[in-house]
C-alpha cells in the first residue's frame, strides 16, 4: 500500500483533490510534491506541514479555504510524496531553501500570501525568514504550535517527570527513535493521542493524525529528529517582520505554550498570540475551525488578489525605475 493511500479517505480529514498538482526542484536538486487548489487569481494561501506529517494535515484548511483562495500545499522532503533527501544531514537551511523553491514557483514575482506553518512548517518560517523570496512573498505569518529551539528539553512527552537532564535524555530517545510505526493500531493511537493530542480529541481526528504519521518513512522521522534536538532559531524569529499571528494548544507536550508566549512576546510585529484551552500539538486538525479562521482573518486583512498584488509589484518597479 503506498503512503498516500494509508491516509484517511472519507470525510473532513481525507485529503482533497488538487485543481493541479506540480513537482518543484529546490536548490540542491530535491524534488518537492506540490499541490494548488482552489481558483486561479483569488488571494493566496501557503500551508507548510511539520515533522512526519504530509499536505494531508492541512485537509480540513485547504478544504474549507479553497472555497475562495488559491491554497498552496506541499510536502516536506521525505515526507508524502516528496522523495527523501539524498543530501545528508537534513538542515534548516534544506527547509528554507524548499520553502522559498515552492513560493517561487507558485506565485508571481511581487505576489504575496499568508504561510502558515505547524511544528516544522512554522520552523520552515523562522529558517527562512530572512531569505529575499520569502520577504518578497509573505504577507502575513500563521506559526501554529511551533518552537525556535530547546524542544527536547522542555518537551513534556515523557510523562510523571519533571525537567532534568534524565526527562531530556528520555526525550531525545523517544523523538529519535528508529523504531517502525508499523500498521495503525488502537494501542498505537492511544500512544499517539497521548504524545501529541489533547485528552478530549476526538476519535476520527486522532485516526487521521495516527494515519498521517504513521505514513512516514522511520528514516525521515529519525533524520528529521536531530534537526528538531538540535533548533536554534531564535534569530528567525526576529527577522520576521510582517504581522505574524501565533496559535497553541495549552496542553501541547511536543512544543508546550511556554514556547509560543516566548516567540510572541519576541516577534517585531505581532498579530496576537490565541491560546486554545486543552488541545495538543495538532491544532490543525484538533481544532480546524479555529485554526482556518486565523488564517482567514490575515488573508482578509493583509493579502490581495492575484492581479492586484501583480499591479501593485509592476507600479513600484516603475516608480523604482523613475
Amino acid at each position: 500500500m503506498s503512503r498516500l493511500m494509508r491516509h484517511v479517505t472519507t470525510g473532513p480529514y481525507a485529503p482533497p483533490v488538487a485543481a493541479r498538482e506540480l513537482t518543484v526542484t529546490s536548490a540542491d536538486g530535491a524534488r518537492l510534491h506540490v499541490e494548488v487548489h482552489g481558483p486561479e487569481g483569488a488571494p493566496a494561501v501557503l500551508l507548510s506541514h511539520g515533522w512526519t506529517c504530509s499536505t494531508a494535515f492541512w485537509a480540513a484548511q485547504t478544504r474549507a479555504l479553497a472555497t475562495d483562495h488559491r491554497v498552496i500545499v506541499y510536502d516536506q522532503r521525505g515526507h508524502g510524496r516528496s522523495p527523501a533527501a539524498t543530501q545528508l544531514p537534513y538542515t534548516t537551511d534544506m527547509l528554507a531553501d524548499d520553502l522559498e523553491a515552492v513560493l517561487g514557483a507558485t506565485l508571481e514575482p511581487g505576489e504575496q500570501a499568508v504561510l502558515a506553518g505547524h511544528s516544522m512548517g512554522g520552523m520552515t518560517m523562522m529558517a527562512a525568514a530572512g531569505r529575499p523570496k520569502f520577504q518578497e512573498h509573505a504577507a502575513a505569518v500563521l506559526l501554529c504550535s511551533t518552537g525556535s529551539s530547546q524542544l527536547v528539553a522542555e518537551a513534556t512527552v515523557v510523562p510523571l517527570m519533571r525537567a532534568s537532564n534524565l526527562r531530556t535524555r528520555f526525550t531525545r530517545t523517544i523523538l529519535g527513535s528508529k523504531a517502525p510505526l508499523g500498521p495503525v493500531t488502537p494501542i498505537g493511537k492511544r500512544v499517539l493521542k497521548y504524545a501529541t493530542m489533547g485528552p478530549g480529541s476526538a476519535a476520527d481526528k486522532v485516526e487521521a493524525c495516527a494515519r498521517i504519521v504513521h505514513a512516514c518513512p522511520r528514516e525521515v522521522r529519525y533524520g528529521w529528529s536531530h534537526v528538531l534536538e538540535h533548533l536554534q532559531l531564535d534569530a528567525g524569529v526576529e527577522q520576521l517582520t510582517m504581522p505574524v499571528a501565533v496559535v497553541a494548544g495549552t496542553d501541547d507536550r511536543l512544543t508546550p505554550v511556554a514556547h509560543a508566549r516566548r516567540i510572541a512576546a519576541a516577534l517585531p510585529n505581532s498579530a496576537g498570540l490565541t491560546e486554545l484551552a486543552g488541545l495538543g500539538h495538532m491544532t490543525p486538525v484538533e481544532a480546524p475551525e479555529a485554526v482556518t479562521t486565523k488564517i482567514r482573518d490575515l488573508s482578509q486583512k493583509y493579502a490581495q488578489p492575484k492581479s492586484q498584488s501583480q499591479s501593485q509589484s509592476q507600479s513600484q518597479k516603475g516608480a523604482d525605475a523613475a
